[in-house]
C-alpha cells in the first residue's frame, strides 16, 4: 500500500508539474507568476480534499449558475468573492501601511459609474425611502492638511434594503458625488443606514444557506474618495450599535470605520438650517488620504 501511495503521489505531482511548466513560455512574468501559483494552490486543494469527480462537476455547475445570473446590475462573482472573504483579503494585501490613513473595505456589487453631482449640503436621496441623515466631515492628508477638490462618491441602500439598481424603474437614487471645498470639508443629506441581505436568490445564497450563514450586512454607507496625488480610497462607515457588526456577511466591518449616528427629534434645526419634519440623524466621518 505504501508503494502504491507513493506511485499515486508521483502521478499526481507529475500532472501539477506539467501544468505549471506550461505557463513558463509567456512573455509576461507577472502573468506567469500568478497562473503558476494558482495552479499549485488549486492542485493542492484537490489533493488535500481528495476531490471527487461528482464534487468537481457540482463546482462547475455552481460557477455556470453564477455566470447565468450575472447581469449589468447583478454581479454574482463579486458576491462570491465577498462571502469567501477574498475581497477583504485582497483589500488587506493591497492596503499600504500608512499610519493614520482611513482604512479601506470592499467595493461591493452596487457601485455605478456616472452618479449625479450634488453641491455641498445637497441631497443624495432622490426618492429613496428612509430616515434622513446629515453626513459631514473633512478630507485631509496624513499631515492634517486639507485636500480641496477631492471627489467623494457615496451610495447606499434604502430602508427596504434595496439599492436603486435593484428596483425595476432604473432611477438613480441614494447615490451621488460631490467635491470637498477649499478647506477639505464636505457635507450632504443621505439616509440613516439600515441592515440588508446581500442578494441571496442565486447560487451564492444557496451556498450561504448550506453553510448555515446569514446573508445580512451590517448597516453602512459607501464612500469612494479620489484626489490627484493621493491613493484612491474605497470604504464604508458603519452604524455604532447596529446589528451584524460581528457577523457581516462579507467580513467588511473594521472597528475604525464604526461611527455614531446621533439622533435628533423632528423639528430640530439641522446644521444647514433645514428643519426636518421627521426624526433624523447626523454622523461625522473625517477622511485621511495617503499620498500616491
Amino acid at each position: 500500500m505504501a508503494e502504491q501511495s507513493s506511485d499515486r503521489a508521483r502521478r499526481e505531482q507529475r500532472v501539477t508539474d506539467q501544468v505549471v511548466a506550461s505557463f513558463e513560455t509567456t512573455d509576461n512574468d507577472r502573468f506567469s507568476e500568478v497562473m503558476q501559483a494558482l495552479v499549485r494552490n488549486l492542485h493542492a486543494f484537490v489533493r488535500e480534499t481528495r476531490l471527487t469527480e461528482e464534487e468537481w462537476n457540482a463546482a462547475i455547475e455552481f460557477l455556470t449558475a453564477a455566470g447565468h445570473i450575472t447581469t449589468d446590475t447583478r454581479q454574482e462573482f463579486v458576491l462570491l468573492s465577498d462571502v469567501l472573504g477574498i475581497s477583504m483579503l485582497t483589500v488587506a494585501v493591497n492596503e499600504p501601511d500608512l499610519g493614520d490613513v482611513t482604512e479601506s473595505t470592499v467595493l461591493g456589487p452596487f457601485f455605478v459609474q456616472g452618479a449625479p453631482e450634488i453641491p455641498l449640503g445637497g441631497d443624495i436621496v432622490k426618492g429613496a425611502t428612509g430616515e434622513p441623515s446629515w453626513v459631514y466631515g473633512t478630507v485631509t492628508d496624513t499631515d492634517g492638511q486639507p485636500v480641496p477638490g477631492a471627489r467623494i462618491e457615496v451610495w447606499e441602500a434604502d430602508d427596504d434594503g434595496m439599492y436603486d439598481v435593484q428596483h425595476e424603474d432604473g432611477a438613480l437614487a441614494g447615490r451621488a458625488h460631490l467635491f470637498s471645498d477649499h478647506e477639505g470639508r464636505y457635507r450632504f443629506w443621505g439616509l440613516t443606514p439600515t441592515p440588508y441581505p446581500i442578494p441571496d436568490d442565486g447560487p451564492v445564497g444557496r451556498l450561504l444557506r448550506r453553510a448555515g450563514r446569514s446573508p445580512m450586512r451590517a448597516p453602512h454607507l459607501h464612500f469612494m474618495v479620489t484626489a490627484p496625488g493621493f491613493r484612491p480610497l474605497t470604504t464604508h462607515i458603519f452604524v455604532s450599535g447596529g446589528p451584524y457588526l460581528d457577523s457581516d456577511s462579507v467580513f467588511g466591518v473594521k472597528e475604525s470605520l464604526i461611527r455614531t449616528f446621533e439622533r435628533h427629534p423632528a423639528g430640530t434645526p439641522a446644521p444647514d438650517g433645514l428643519r426636518q419634519e421627521r426624526p433624523w440623524t447626523s454622523a461625522r466621518f473625517d477622511i485621511v488620504l495617503g499620498k500616491a
